[in-house]
């Protein structure tokens, strides 16, 4: 088992040069306290993400850090010239040594990529061309492309990244049929749902990369993500994770309730207590989350935990004691040395 954190990064006060520099400490304490990666959201025109340009931000966790991977979850991919975005992605794998995971996605906020000019409708096929032309300019040395949206002749790749022929592909998945495309594509996952949800998911994932003739120890990373808050009781940890789930909850829902309608899907419970009940949240002393996440992993039968470590208006005291706990009497527990050569992350 590996554990990794998740980030929005949603507006946490008026001062978000004071966000942007205490959350580079937290992600030092990560990279410390063992975490495998780090992955950050990209949102527009929201509280819920203040790091539209996710490039720029984890240049500077590039440059903060040694050991800890790192990379968008996800990046917005048809807010992108594909060439632009070839470019970034090339130079964060290569200032950071190979470290970068790739995130890649369509964006859940139709509204978001409505601002740039963005049609929502033609999204899935414009998305399913980038990636194409993003691909190859990834693995090739000049790039040749004719369709709908792109069109490239001859174009030199001067870009490359450290890690071939790509870094790792992440996607963030809702649903259990896309399953089998994802194990199709070696591509790492982070699922959404219950724990229940997330158990048939990764069956489904784990039955397609079997009948694909791939063996078990190459199985991309599986993981399911949850805001996760640890403090010496358990109801120091769940009056802080109620406070702070609030007001997170609050950035989630924002455009959504700008434009008068209601969230797509109903990803997480509006109210705490279900949430936490339904394991969404994890929030008690370390023995409380310790248990919780043991019997939900093991239901999910993941190979990676997500933790929303920083959300709302938790402080960073609260946060990096979160991550102490989680370091020192959570994560040994879950973790083995077998855990620990599975789900490497996948390249092609």
């Amino acid at each position: 088992m590996k554990f990794g954190v998740f980030d929005h990064m949603d507006r946490a006060g008026a001062d978000l040069g004071r966000q942007f520099d205490e959350r580079l400490r937290l992600i030092e304490l990560y990279e410390r306290a063992g975490f495998y990666g780090y992955h950050l959201a990209e949102h527009h025109a929201t509280p819920l993400g203040m790091a539209p340009s996710p490039s720029v931000f984890l240049a500077a966790v590039a440059q903060r850090t040694r050991r800890l991977r790192f990379g968008p979850l996800v990046y917005t991919v048809n807010l992108y010239h594909p060439l632009r975005l070839i470019d970034e992605i090339c130079m964060l794998d290569q200032m950071s040594g190979g470290r970068l995971e790739l995130g890649i996605g369509r964006g859940i906020s139709p509204y978001e990529v409505g601002y740039y000019g963005v049609d929502p409708a033609t999204g899935p096929e414009r998305f399913a061309e980038a990636m194409q032309v993003i691909l190859k300019g990834l693995t090739e040395k000049r790039l040749e492309h004719e369709g709908r949206y792109f069109t490239f002749k001859d174009v030199p790749m001067e870009m490359q990244p450290v890690q071939r022929p790509h870094p790792p592909l992440w996607y963030g998945a809702n649903s259990l049929e896309s399953a089998d495309r994802l194990a199709k594509q070696a591509c790492n996952t982070v699922v959404g749902m219950r724990a229940d949800g997330v158990g048939q998911f990764a069956a489904r994932y784990r039955a397609a990369w079997k009948a694909l003739g791939r063996d078990d120890k190459d199985l991309p990373l599986i993981g399911l993500s949850r805001h996760v808050v640890v403090a010496d009781t358990d109801r120091e940890a769940q009056g802080a994770a109620k406070r702070a789930f609030a007001l997170w909850y609050d950035a989630l829902i924002h455009l959504w309730r700008a434009h008068g309608v209601g969230l797509p899907r109903q990803m997480i419970p509006a109210e705490f207590e279900p949430a936490l009940e339904q394991g969404y949240i994890v929030a008690g002393s370390a023995s409380t989350v310790r248990d919780r996440l043991k019997k939900d992993n093991g239901i999910a039968g993941i190979n990676y935990c997500l933790c929303r470590l920083a959300f709302g208006d938790l402080s960073f005291e609260e946060s990096s004691r979160s991550i102490e706990l989680l370091a020192k009497e959570v994560m040994p527990a879950l973790q083995s040395s077998h855990d620990s050569d599975r789900g490497r992350p996948a390249r092609s």
